[in-house]
């Protein structure tokens, strides 16, 4: 089962808003949220907490992608979040999410028995490739026990 299948069949907002898992791999994730009609804001577009959730879930994909091996000891949190309204979007979108630190670094702090922090940068865009929204999202692998 892929990292996608298995959050889309685990996380019930991924359900809800139908998100799609275009790619996990531990260098990029990309996910869509279609076009729907009950998603929508005032202007027409996917309503902000739809986009949202569909950039904090391909923050969320990327970590388990380069982490996964990590969760006998470690449990991915989110920290904080920032995201940035661009443009307006309209139809069906899609959220890029890059890591902002190597992986081997990351790892190497939880080894030292650190709680590392890291930042995952996701680019929302529209159908046309013009980017809709930025968002930020800073993860820590938090040590169990």
């Amino acid at each position: 089962m892929s990292i996608g299948e298995l959050l889309a069949a685990t996380v019930p907002m991924v359900r809800t808003l139908n998100l799609a898992y275009l790619e996990t791999t531990p260098e990029k994730a990309v996910l869509a949220l279609p076009d729907q009609s009950e998603y929508r804001n005032h202007v027409g577009g996917p309503h902000a907490g739809a986009m949202f959730t569909l950039g904090e879930s391909a923050s969320g994909a990327i970590v388990l992608a380069a982490f996964g091996d990590q969760l006998s000891r470690a449990v991915p949190l989110p920290v904080n979040a920032e995201i940035a309204f661009k443009k307006i979007a309209l139809g069906p979108v899609t959220a890029t999410a890059t890591l902002g630190r190597p992986i081997a670094e990351v790892i190497a702090e939880l080894d030292a028995g650190e709680r590392p922090e890291f930042p995952v940068s996701v680019a929302i865009r529209r159908e046309d490739g013009a980017v809709t929204g930025e968002m930020t999202v800073v993860w820590t692998l938090r040590p169990n026990g």
